[in-house]
């Protein structure tokens, strides 16, 4: 059986939910939909920003499990407006600058809190 290992964000709907922040599962690592929440509950307006910190949780996620940033062969960005397409994509741009992973990015009709502008999924390869 391959050894698992499971990281948390702090989340409310982690345990609300029944979801894991990441999940690694041999050399493999799936990040969940990730939200800008900061840890006081605020969200910044701005959609870089929230990138941003999507992205901050993502790393602290894979650090927990082992891998980093370096390791990500895929993102899903889902925004809710097609405006914020190149805000997002700047930040994408310059974090994976060095190892760019294969991307999606769609716009959905909402996320699950009307603050969020992006939500971002990640999926790694540990070798």
């Amino acid at each position: 059986m391959t050894d698992e290992r499971r990281a948390g964000s702090g989340s409310p709907f982690e345990e609300q939910y029944g979801f894991c922040r990441a999940l690694r599962t041999g050399d493999r690592v799936f990040v969940a939909g990730t939200a800008p929440i900061r840890p006081d509950g605020a969200v910044d307006p701005d959609p870089a920003a929230q990138m941003r910190r999507c992205l901050e949780i993502v790393e602290g996620a894979l650090t927990e499990v082992g891998a980093s940033m370096d390791h990500v062969v895929r993102t899903r960005m889902f925004l809710v407006d097609p405006d914020d397409a190149a805000a997002v994509g700047s930040v994408h741009g310059e974090i994976f600058a060095s190892r760019p992973p294969v991307a999606t990015m769609v716009v959905v009709g909402a996320l699950l809190d009307p603050r969020w502008r992006v939500e971002v999924e990640v999926d790694a390869l540990v070798p």
